[in-house]
């Protein structure tokens, strides 16, 4: 890079054969020993964080499919974070945004790594609840119904949560897998599988602050076409009071 001083040449050049050892030559004058020390240290560090962070996705690949996905990330994706923690969210910005599928790669593994990812990116978030305009005993229906700022509701395609070594689906099964991501009082985290009618409410409950439970089933009841509204409602309490147990909804708003 002659348009570069010369040790910022040697940085760019000494970057580019750790990131692409096969392809970028080493700079001239340093022992192949001392590189190979810093080429293993370097892939290593961001390979077994991965690999922690997407422990599923890393036993449904083949250790050549798996390797393969990580010198391409690790070759060709731009990192605008040096944290370790979010470096996670970068993968799955290159799996979203780069990554071409190669014909022996599930076609659920984008689906499968943004599942494994959201378990670290609800335990990471900062958000907490104003726990003084919430009343964790009002009544679900009858009041206003808050969400968690710590839950995140997701839809994919195929059962994320039940692929694994002796479960890879080739096609998704017909109906989307609605699920729950979220971090209770203790800060456990965990995942509550739920039905389209869930995720609509949950949905509306984001959305719409203000409206009472009751208000909000009976739009759900409505958009379905269901002709008995009440059942929708009292079907609807039994929901709400689950996504309360598990602190998806904290309560409802104080009067």
């Amino acid at each position: 890079m002659p348009d570069k001083p010369g040790f910022q040449a040697l940085q760019y050049e000494f970057a580019a054969h750790i990131r692409d050892p096969e392809h970028a030559p080493p700079p001239q004058g340093i022992e192949d020993r001392r590189l190979a020390i810093y080429r293993e240290l370097f892939y290593n560090n961001v390979q077994s964080l991965l690999a922690g962070t997407f422990p599923i996705l890393r036993k449904v690949l083949s250790d050549a499919q798996w390797h393969r996905l990580l010198r391409d990330y690790f070759k060709n994706h731009q990192s605008h974070t040096p944290l370790f923690l979010e470096m996670p969210q970068e993968f799955i910005r290159y799996l979203q945004e780069e990554h071409e599928l190669a014909e022996d790669e599930p076609a659920f593994m984008l689906e499968l790594a943004h599942y494994e990812w959201s378990e670290l990116a609800i335990a990471i978030l900062e958000d907490e609840p104003d726990t003084g305009r919430i009343d964790p005993r009002g009544d679900l229906v009858d009041g206003v119904p808050v969400i968690s700022p710590v839950c995140w509701s997701l839809a994919y395609s195929y059962p994320v949560h039940r692929i694994g070594p002796d479960f890879q689906p080739d096609e998704p099964e017909g109906d989307a897998t609605f699920l729950v991501v979220y971090r209770n009082q203790e800060d456990e985290i965990g995942f509550l599988e739920i039905n389209a009618v869930t995720a609509r409410l949950i949905e509306l409950i984001e959305r719409e602050e203000g409206r009472t439970g009751r208000e909000l089933l009976e739009q759900v009841a409505a958009e379905i076409g269901h002709t008995d509204s009440n059942a929708v409602v009292e079907a609807g309490r039994d929901i709400l009071e689950r996504l309360h147990r598990h602190d998806v909804v904290l309560g409802t708003l104080k009067q």
